[in-house]
């Protein structure tokens, strides 16, 4: 846990909770309820105070306790423990509700270090039951699967079912068939290839392209929630056949337990069912057109939740495969839940910070109450659902939108941490390639962090809002976790605060965005105003007047455009989104999504994650040189880009493509025969109105105006021309966002 964090957990009668502190000592505020009442006692511990929401980011565990029909603004009392190296650890004689919280006063004295963490661990107490996550909502049934079997079961049009791993790395196949189609004699299952060919994915999701089709093309269920993203749609149950060519005839097989399972509803035998493979982890080699396996991606308690878009009769099994990786060589058994039509199931998938993180479902940006009656085109970004695009303006309606008038973007995605102390900026200029030393007070900076091999782990915008206080905007929470990791290691004084999904913001972005914003933007004298706002100014704004809701208003953004964000807190959010739609109607202001906003920022010749920068490309090869300052004293990385400054073997140019076809991410450029580079992003560009793309190029052939060929078709038997050129390939003196 890091400072003014606050995490739940669920624990049941035995459970024990550790607290360990991974420096320094660090108070901690433990609160536990019980049925919706709060309740310390289970724990051991008593009450030494009640809950200071000033002291962390308050929002979870208020809308926790509202959800759960209690009073959002009660006092919470706490037991405030001091964590240190030696494990505290809390056991627990009942089924309740634990928070932590880390208080930390925004604008406190900092003594000692800051940066150090506590260290979380939940122990499951020993059960003879499945070990299940938490209820989606009302059931009507539940069963488990037990390893090597299968068993069949109905769904009414509505209900929902939930596929449950309940030990992880276990395949579960699956199949529903129309009971209207049994009724008649007719067997109308799912139809992977039907499927495949309708949501162009290999398995649907969670989102726009969510349904399991049969080979009408009818949908029989839709995708509502998947914590696991890894399935196999196409292969079969495992078969008879297939143990016995492998030297186990009579291996038991989930094949002949489907046809088992489905035989008291007429359905006919098969020595080889067709299935939906949930949990089991495949893809197709793109060089040899292989069907690959390995071990499962699946965790303990990931599912599948899915809502039946007809009555249905259905099978699961969990499968017996022990002789391959796909059940890690173990299998185990699968849960499955059957959910009431009326159970309010959201649309979400599975987040984790990192590979071992704690998983957390997607939720809905703060904004989400006002984008929702426009568009239903939503993808995750992070763990917040963001709109791609909205029908009523299109991609292009919203790209042209940008470059001729306003628009206005849902950017809540974006990660936000708050760098606080005496030692904050020594901790930035160690960890950012900039001089943050010369970065004055309401100014911020594009920057980048790179590790020790000049690689970019993260870029964003660091803004200072105070001597000592600096907000970092960013693209992931490997930022924070380095930025933890450093201020340990140098024994600094200074607080990372990860502000999480508490700040939303809009991106305001266009030639008439300074026009909308002065219809609604209102500072105080002391801080700088609107028009005092130069390329990366910042400053604290009000909506309307000095009563009006707060924001953090800068002169940023990811679209080589004029443009500015608002970051405000979530209660304002739906407010400040109103005001800007209403004062943007006479500038034409237009919502724009993600689809968008690609097209432009690849225009702009602007950089982004697993494209332009990834692991093993540092950050001159990924084109970012200009925000790598190698005159400062020290910063992760500068060794090896100073080193590779003079002796570059790669570079990111543009390539004018003299046609309309977009080649694809990673497709390789040539000279004559020879590979020379890839392709890292691609569009067709609206306003040049011909296919453009960045590529990483060897520097010999990196000259503007050198003639090169971007390979499709495994490279070799389609050659589209393209002409090297500088990057960005409108504005490239960046005039529009300096106007």
């Amino acid at each position: 846990m890091g400072s003014r964090e606050a995490i739940r957990v669920e624990m049941d009668a035995g459970d024990l909770l550790s607290l360990e502190a991974t420096s320094q000592s660090h108070p901690l505020d433990v609160v536990a309820f019980r049925n919706g009442k709060p309740t310390l006692a289970h724990l051991g511990l008593e009450a030494n105070g009640t809950v200071d929401r000033n002291e962390f980011n308050s929002e979870p565990i208020t809308g926790w306790i509202g959800a759960n029909g209690g009073n959002p603004a009660q006092e919470i009392p706490r037991s405030r423990v001091i964590t240190s190296t030696e494990p505290l650890v809390l056991r627990t004689n009942e089924r309740i509700t634990v928070w932590l919280i880390r208080p930390t006063p925004v604008f406190g004295l900092i003594e000692g270090t800051g940066a150090g963490c506590v260290a979380v661990s939940h122990t499951i107490a020993a059960s003879s039951g499945p070990l299940l996550p938490p209820l989606l909502g009302d059931t009507r049934d539940e069963f488990t699967v037990p390893r090597g079997t299968g068993i069949a079961y109905e769904l009414k049009a509505g209900e929902f079912v939930q596929i449950i791993d309940v030990e992880g790395q276990q395949c579960s196949d699956f199949m529903a068939l129309r009971s209207d189609g049994l009724d008649r004699g007719a067997e109308w299952s799912i139809d992977s290839t039907a499927t495949r060919s309708m949501v162009r994915r290999a398995y649907p999701g969670p989102g726009l392209l969510d349904k399991f089709y049969d080979r009408e093309m009818r949908p029989l269920l839709n995708v509502v929630q998947d914590t696991c993203g890894r399935h196999d749609t196409f292969g079969l149950a495992c078969t008879a056949r297939g143990y016995e060519e492998r030297g186990f005839p009579g291996h038991v097989n989930c094949s002949d337990n489907m046809s088992k399972a489905l035989a008291p509803y007429g359905v006919a035998r098969r020595a080889a069912w067709p299935a939906i493979n949930f949990f089991w982890n495949t893809w197709i080699d793109p060089a040899t057109h292989h069907i690959l396996t390995e071990e499962s991606y699946s965790r303990p308690g990931d599912y599948v939740a899915m809502r039946a878009m007809e009555d249905l009769v259905c099978v699961s099994t969990a499968c017996p495969d022990d002789i391959d990786p796909i059940n890690g060589w173990n299998p185990t058994d699968v849960h499955v839940r059957i959910y009431r039509p009326e159970t309010p199931i959201r649309r979400a998938v599975a987040y984790r910070e990192k590979e071992d993180a704690p998983m957390s479902i997607s939720q809905e940006s703060a904004f989400h109450d006002r984008l929702a009656p426009l568009t239903q085109q939503f993808a995750p970004a992070r763990d917040l659902w963001t709109p791609v695009s909205f029908p009523a303006h299109g991609t292009l309606g919203e790209y042209w939108a940008c470059r001729e008038a306003v628009t206005v973007q849902d950017m809540s995605g974006l990660r936000k941490f708050d760098i606080v102390g005496p030692d904050a900026e020594k901790l930035l200029q160690q960890a950012t390639t900039r001089n943050v030393a010369k970065l004055p007070v309401w100014r911020g900076s594009y920057t980048l962090m790179c590790d020790e091999s000049g690689s970019v782990i993260d870029d964003g915008t660091l803004f200072r809002l105070a001597p000592e206080i600096f907000r970092w905007c960013c693209g992931s929470e490997e930022s924070g976790r380095t930025l933890q990791a450093l201020a340990t290691d140098l024994d600094l004084q200074v607080r990372v605060h990860a502000i999480q999904n508490t700040m939303p913001n809009l991106a305001i972005q266009g030639p008439k965005s300074r026009d909308l914003l002065r219809k609604i933007v209102f500072t105080q004298p002391h801080v700088p105003s609107l028009e005092d706002l130069k390329w990366f100014g910042v400053t604290i704004a009000r909506l309307n007047d000095r009563e009006g809701a707060p924001f953090m208003l800068a002169r940023s953004g990811y679209t080589g455009e004029l443009g500015y964000e608002i970051f405000c807190s979530k209660s304002d959010a739906i407010a400040i989104w109103d005001a800007v739609m209403e004062a943007g109607e006479e500038f034409k202001l237009t919502p724009m999504g993600s689809a968008a906003l690609d097209i432009i920022r690849i225009e702009a010749g602007l950089a982004a994650a697993n494209a332009e920068f990834a692991p093993g490309v540092d950050a001159l090869e990924a084109g970012l040189g200009f925000a790598v300052d190698l005159n400062k004293t020290s910063f992760t990385g500068k060794a090896a880009l100073e080193r590779n400054a003079r002796e570059p073997r790669r570079a990111l140019k543009g390539l004018l493509i003299g046609c309309d076809d977009v080649p694809a991410h990673g497709a390789p450029v040539f000279a004559g025969e020879r590979q020379v580079g890839v392709v890292t992003s691609a569009t067709r560009s609206p306003t040049l109105e011909h296919a453009i793309a960045m590529a990483r190029l060897s520097v010999e052939h990196a000259e503007n105006g050198t003639r090169l060929e971007v390979g499709q078709l495994d490279g070799r038997m389609k050659r589209l021309g393209a002409t090297v050129s500088d990057i960005p390939f409108i504005d490239p003196q960046r005039t529009r966002a300096r106007a």
